[in-house]
């Protein structure tokens, strides 16, 4: 790190978990974001911030006034701009150090079978149940871990699938594909705009924890929140051996 890195970084560098060491992970550190809306705005800028080196961002909306209540990577000015050009231009307003890489597409399979691969950690933001499964089977098939994200109304949730560990569950463990609840939006259902930046925010957290290998994550636990009466709930999560994505007949294993 240079001088002027140095002292961006000060604040990071004196924490004795992350320090230099734990810094320099992150300036290292290719990072794949996927949406770039209520969930992906404190994401992108918390990473940005924080210094980590590439951030590709994958979203394929353009801003619309109704975002600005909750989307704080977006501005007026922007209206009508690719959601993935506006956070370019706010995290280099941030920290000019940080590549952010747009990819104004749908995030299908394809995609993210190629994006994925490329990246040292995956943080779902997206709004809708089918994304987030994709984005889920290609963190199993790559092996990467997964911080994933929601919120909807007053409610909001976190938590880390690490295809890397054995006892880690995936998304679909939890939530399987066939059993997939109508989808509900905040279009119609809305959204406190706060919560959209705690959970953003504790996404970013613990990728950050995750990219410099500190603390405890959130692997195995689900990560609730009431924003109503500002509860967290926790939630023991175990892995499904007859999981469709990363069970044993998934892995081509038989059972004993």
């Amino acid at each position: 790190m240079n001088d002027e890195q140095l002292l961006r970084y000060s604040r990071h560098i004196l924490l004795d978990e992350i320090g230099i060491e734990g810094q320099e992970k992150l300036l290292a550190a290719h990072v794949l974001v996927v949406g770039a809306g209520g969930l992906g705005s404190p994401v992108a800028l918390y990473l940005g911030s924080a210094g980590v080196g590439r951030i590709t961002l994958v979203d394929h909306d353009r801003v619309d006034a109704t975002n600005l209540q909750r989307q704080i990577a977006h501005t007026v000015a922007r209206i009508g701009e690719f959601k993935t050009e506006s956070v370019v231009q706010a995290v280099a307003a941030l920290n000019p150090d940080v590549k952010v890489i747009p990819v104004t597409e749908r995030a299908d399979d394809a995609l993210l079978d190629r994006l994925v691969g490329q990246a040292d950690l995956v943080l779902d933001c997206t709004d809708n149940f089918s994304t987030r499964h994709a984005i889920n089977r290609a963190c199993v098939k790559h092996c990467k871990p997964l911080v994933s994200g929601a919120a909807i109304r007053f409610d909001g949730q976190v938590a880390v699938y690490d295809a890397r560990s054995l006892e880690s569950p995936c998304y679909a463990c939890i939530f399987p594909e066939s059993d997939l609840p109508e989808e509900t939006r905040c279009a119609t259902m809305g959204v406190f705009a706060p919560l959209a930046g705690i959970v953003g925010t504790v996404q970013a957290a613990e990728a950050l924890k995750l990219l410099c290998g500190i603390g405890t994550a959130l692997t195995g636990r689900l990560l609730m929140l009431d924003g109503r009466g500002m509860e967290w709930h926790e939630m023991k999560l175990s892995r499904n051996k007859a999981c469709a994505v990363c069970g044993d007949k998934a892995a081509g294993l038989t059972s004993a």
